[in-house]
């Protein structure tokens, strides 16, 4: 298949599947909506400008799963105290990711891809690294599914290239299938001794702290 025979196929894919998702899931997206606004306030969603391809910035939404409860000067205080028990259990069955549906059905990102992470990490990827924007970002990914969160920014990128060089239509449906799987397993949330990734300072500076 021509590459533009693939895009098409890959596009029309995200956006069937994407529709149909919003629609049967969206009793308990409201739900969800509804508890969020109750137990953490508002806003309901989660917005953050973030890379897609290339690199062009647009904005992702999640469900909220913090607080927003600063400290004395005024400043947020770390995520692992903003975390409440009900974030969590939106986190452990990715409930919060759901709204990324409709980033779906604009056409920011796909249903799979490499994850779109922040925009101040651009600056920071080795060239080999920067690959992973050679194509859509993702709900899921490769490396969401061979360790999520419990990996190394190093393997996790590893991984997207790997996806970015490999992809086709058959790899994102073993992936879409081998994320269910993930999800009810509740594999690979966190990184250890953080609630999600400890943040990302470039390969030279995750060398050197690690000596």
């Amino acid at each position: 298949m021509t590459e533009g025979g693939s895009y098409i196929l890959k596009r029309g894919f995200d956006f069937i599947v994407a529709l149909m998702a919003l629609i049967v899931l969206s009793p308990i997206m409201a739900v969800t909506a509804i508890l969020v606004r109750w137990k953490l306030g508002s806003p309901v969603l989660f917005k953050q400008q973030r890379p897609g391809l290339h690199g062009k910035p647009f904005y992702l939404y999640k469900f909220r799963t913090m607080t927003e409860e600063q400290d004395e000067n005024g400043k947020l205080l770390p995520d692992h105290l903003r975390l409440t028990p009900f974030g969590q259990f939106l986190r452990k069955y990715s409930l919060d990711e759901l709204p990324q549906l409709f980033n779906v059905l604009k056409g920011d990102i796909s249903l799979v891809g490499p994850r779109p992470l922040l925009m101040e990490y651009l600056e920071l990827y080795t060239p080999e690294q920067a690959r992973r924007h050679e194509v859509k970002p993702g709900i899921t990914g490769w490396a969401q599914v061979n360790g999520r969160n419990a990996i190394s920014w190093e393997e996790k990128f590893k991984l997207d290239v790997w996806y970015v060089d490999n992809q086709s239509f058959w790899l994102d449906l073993k992936i879409l299938f081998l994320t269910i799987i993930k999800v009810f397993k509740s594999e690979g949330i966190s990184h250890e001794g953080h609630v999600t990734m400890p943040f990302f300072k470039g390969e030279k500076k995750d060398k050197d702290e690690a000596m």
